[in-house]
């Protein structure tokens, strides 16, 4: 894997509520990018994403992962997030490191619960949104309907890039009014055929498009000013256009896919490719004492340590973002909040379990390194003379407590141990030792979360 430049890197989370399909679209980026020979599929609980035994055997995302992409000459960092609010904590682990989000909805529902709670953090961390309307091919899939509601809970910024010519198990094309193109796919998707426009949606398709680019020319004086002029944008104009709205939260972009049959997965990254924010367009990171610091790759070498796992056969997995300047294979870094030394002896781009040995990242990349000696998750890692700290996440408060017990005396270590462990790769897990009541209390977000 080439060494990508800030300005070739996306951070990207996926959201959505449980059912969405965000793992099958996590499949099919990861296949058509080529990082993986053949899409595996939550029933044959073969999928890259949820590769825990629990995920396994729910059939659901329970921790978030980090997955990565090559596509254009642009890196694309995915976290892929539990939709279910009991697994809260992954979604706002990812927004801390990512800076733009896709929320799916399953277009038999529309807007969920889930789609709303995690719309609401997007607003809290002030990050991008592109809506996703995905699962088109389901025989009771709504997209009119999706498209009305979208409109009704987030308002006029809800903007059409993309519409089916129909919905069901007929499904297998697009019009795309960014483009002005009819996208057409096969029965197993993957390249479609790009084609023009029938005659019959144009008037459909002209509509939408000049709503597109009235929107795109509205976060720019001088695409404002030229479209007054001329009546029209440029492709590349309305592609700066969209950039801008999306950094002001001034224009939620909706597309459409059908994860599941491979169908628009090709068009989306180009999409991201193009038009997204880089990690250098994006807000700042700030530090404890308030500093903000740029994504160079020619400052000082810092690392943000956001995710622990522990793999069987491997222990603890640390995943990281680089923060500022460049971290290679073999550096020497102070932990700044414990005041210990690490050695990253191996660095790894990862796409789940899948681990790809990286000499070197730079500044907003994200990556993982294993056996750090005495890293939490929230540590700032740093090079001699760099300073920097940055803020640990902040959680939700727990929703729900029990208390527990070791089944004997002997065990009580082990339980403690497991315990520890279970609150590193998920912080929403608060434990309490309790004096008055002599207990252990376990505090969750929720009844699921607590099985």
């Amino acid at each position: 894997m080439k060494v990508y430049q800030s300005n070739e890197i996306k951070n990207i989370s996926l959201l959505g509520s449980s059912g969405a399909g965000k793992t099958t679209l996590a499949e099919a980026l990861l296949f058509e990018s080529g990082v993986i020979k053949r899409r595996g599929t939550i029933s044959g609980q073969n999928t890259v994403s949820d590769y825990f035994p629990v995920e396994k055997e729910y059939g659901y995302s329970v921790f978030s992962t980090i997955f990565q992409t090559e596509w254009n000459n642009k890196k694309l960092n995915f976290i892929d997030c539990p939709g279910s609010d009991d697994f809260i904590g992954g979604v706002v682990t990812s927004l801390n490191v990512t800076d733009t989000s896709l929320i799916l909805l399953n277009t038999q529902y529309g807007v969920e619960v889930g789609t709303n709670n995690h719309f609401r953090y997007t607003e809290k961390f002030k990050k991008p949104v592109i809506f996703i309307a995905n699962q088109l091919d389901h025989e009771k899939s709504d997209f009119e309907k999706t498209m009305i509601q979208l409109k009704e809970s987030y308002g006029n910024k809800v903007v059409q890039i993309q519409y089916p010519l129909s919905t069901g198990p007929q499904f297998n094309a697009i019009v795309d009014v960014l483009k002005m193109k009819l996208y057409q796919w096969k029965a197993d998707g993957g390249v479609p055929d790009i084609l023009e426009i029938p005659a019959s949606e144009m008037e459909k398709a002209q509509e939408l498009h000049n709503a597109l680019v009235e929107a795109a020319a509205e976060h720019d004086e001088e695409l404002m000013e030229k479209f007054f002029d001329q009546g029209s944008l440029t492709e590349d104009e309305m592609r700066l256009g969209i950039r801008k709205g999306l950094l002001h939260r001034d224009m939620f972009p909706v597309f459409c896919l059908c994860a599941g049959k491979d169908m628009a997965i090709r068009r989306l990254m180009e999409f991201l490719g193009n038009v997204v924010p880089s990690v250098n367009e994006t807000e700042k990171p700030k530090t404890m004492d308030g500093k903000e610091v740029a994504p160079d790759a020619n400052g000082p070498t810092s690392i943000y340590v956001f995710k622990t796992s522990v793999e069987p056969h491997i222990g603890e997995v640390s995943y990281f973002k680089v923060m500022s300047g460049k971290v290679k294979e073999g550096d020497d870094l102070l932990n700044v909040d414990r005041g210990s030394k690490e050695r990253l002896s191996q660095i790894f781009s990862v796409a789940g379990q899948i681990r790809t040995k990286v000499e070197e990242l730079v500044a907003g990349d994200i990556g993982a390194t294993v056996k750090l000696k005495d890293t939490r998750t929230g540590n700032t890692l740093n090079a001699k003379g760099c300073e920097y700290d940055f803020k640990e996440i902040k959680y939700p408060e727990p929703k729900y407590r029990r208390a527990i017990r070791a089944v004997s005396e002997a065990d009580e270590e082990k339980l403690s141990e497991i315990l520890t462990r279970m609150h590193e790769e998920d912080p929403t897990w608060v434990i309490e030792q309790s004096k008055e009541l002599k207990q252990t209390i376990l505090y969750g977000q929720g009844e699921f979360h607590q099985r």
